[in-house]
């Protein structure tokens, strides 16, 4: 059974950043996913790369050291996804950076997909009709 992370902004951002409130949630759902991958569980953890500029995470910064170790893939914005993204973004009027999480999970191949996010209701809307299990931060 494989599984796959997906993160939003505000996790990225609290993440990235220690006096954030909600760091220590999102380091602890990390630390169970690196627990699970030392089992040989097949779990990845992703992050679009427009919410990675959206959140402000430069890999090569020093502030985003603690981040940029996690061994966290990054999603790119190609042709495939920008299609999706912009069909989702047009039916829902989020964010293009939400629009590139929906198509990232609607294109996600994994058996199970979650989400660490604090807005619940849009990534289960931008992700429908695939099913998600919905982390709130």
């Amino acid at each position: 059974m494989s599984h796959v992370v997906v993160l939003d902004n505000e996790a990225v951002q609290a993440l990235g950043d220690t006096s954030h409130p909600k760091h220590a949630r999102v380091v602890s759902h990390l630390q169970v996913v690196a627990q699970r991958k030392r089992k040989a569980l097949p779990i990845r953890v992703v992050v679009p790369t427009t919410v990675r500029v959206e959140a402000g995470w430069d890999r090569s910064s020093s502030e985003w050291a603690f981040a940029t170790r996690l061994r966290i893939e990054d999603v790119s914005l190609d042709g495939t996804h920008a299609n999706v993204a912009a069909a989702i973004r047009s039916l829902t009027l989020v964010s293009v950076a939400d629009a590139h999480l929906g198509s990232v999970m609607r294109a996600c191949a994994a058996d199970r997909i979650t989400v660490l996010t604090s807005d619940d209701d849009d990534m289960r809307r931008i992700a429908d009709p695939v099913p998600i299990i919905v982390v709130h931060i």
